[in-house]
């Protein structure tokens, strides 16, 4: 048995992690979250309400637990929420991570960490594993001084980034690009869009895929992990309009300079995901196929 314990296990991300660990016999799953779990089913597997900047609950839970596996999925991710509170950033991006280290070193666990696009530039995307780092927000930031803290321990690691996750899970508390798109244009509402920045979104089901590939394979080193298709942002929105039907002409191009927003994003990012599929055997939906199993979950809700 694999004995996996994830973080942020409400989160898209989390959730879509407990379908596929609840479909695997090999793997005893112990999710935590803050609050109440959120994930329809609640049988075979343990929840644990759990703030990982708590160090002494954390702790605690680690030492009772004793997993194999640690997957980091918690974090602030706003990016403009990083900017307004960069004491809140700090704690959950960057402490949090330094505490999940320090007991993974102790008990020999391998942590397995999410992070970002968004800790380059935007310069010369898409980019490789070994890319130079340079964050333009206190978001990207915190999330590479958090790379930093696991590449330089001594326990066995994973960084996985990942860029623009999307999907559906049963509790919506937060959204994402293709659900903000697709519920503006069907309310008829125009939408400022910007189209000089490129992203290549990833479906929270590939991600969680990658994830449990790292964790049951033991594998070591940073890996990136996204959709297969680069899209200008106008031209990814444009694309969810064109799978639903919606009303294109109610998409504004706009540049980033007129949304006046706290903290700046690279422009061009994007993955070369040639080590992620050689290494783990990593293989992405495309856009429209995951807009297609998007739409199916919909359906059945």
């Amino acid at each position: 048995m694999n004995k996996i314990l994830v973080t942020g296990s409400n989160g898209l991300l989390g959730q879509k992690i407990t379908d596929l660990a609840l479909a695997d016999n090999s793997i005893e799953l112990i999710a935590t979250s803050r609050g109440e779990n959120r994930h329809p089913v609640k049988n075979g597997y343990h929840y644990i309400d759990l703030d990982i900047v708590d160090p002494q609950r954390l702790r605690e839970t680690v030492a009772e637990y004793r997993p194999d596996v640690i997957i980091n999925t918690a974090a602030m991710t706003n990016v403009d929420a990083c900017e307004h509170d960069p004491e809140g950033c700090r704690k959950l991006n960057v402490e949090a991570v330094a505490s999940l280290v320090e007991l993974c070193e102790i008990y020999g666990i391998h942590l397995i960490h999410l992070s970002t696009d968004f800790i380059f530039d935007g310069k010369e995307g898409p980019y490789a594993e070994d890319a130079e780092p340079n964050p333009l927000s206190l978001y990207g930031q915190s999330k590479w001084d958090a790379e930093k803290i696991i590449q330089q321990s001594s326990c066995k690691w994973a960084i996985l980034r990942t860029i623009l996750v999307y999907g559906i899970v049963a509790d919506m508390s937060r959204s994402n690009i293709v659900l903000w798109a697709k519920g503006a244009l069907e309310k008829g509402q125009p939408l400022n869009v910007v189209n000089d920045q490129w992203r290549m979104p990833t479906l929270a089901e590939d991600l969680a895929q990658a994830c449990l590939l790292a964790a049951t394979q033991g594998a070591e080193g940073i890996f990136h992990i996204s959709g297969k298709d680069l899209f200008a942002i106008h031209e990814l929105v444009a694309a969810v309009a064109d799978f639903w039907g919606l009303d294109k002409s109610l998409i504004r191009e706009v540049s980033s300079s007129t949304l006046s927003q706290a903290a700046p994003r690279p422009a061009r990012t994007g993955f070369i995901l040639d080590k992620a599929r050689s290494v783990l055997g990593y293989n992405p939906h495309s856009f429209q196929e995951g807009l297609e199993l998007v739409d199916q979950q919909l359906r059945r809700q």
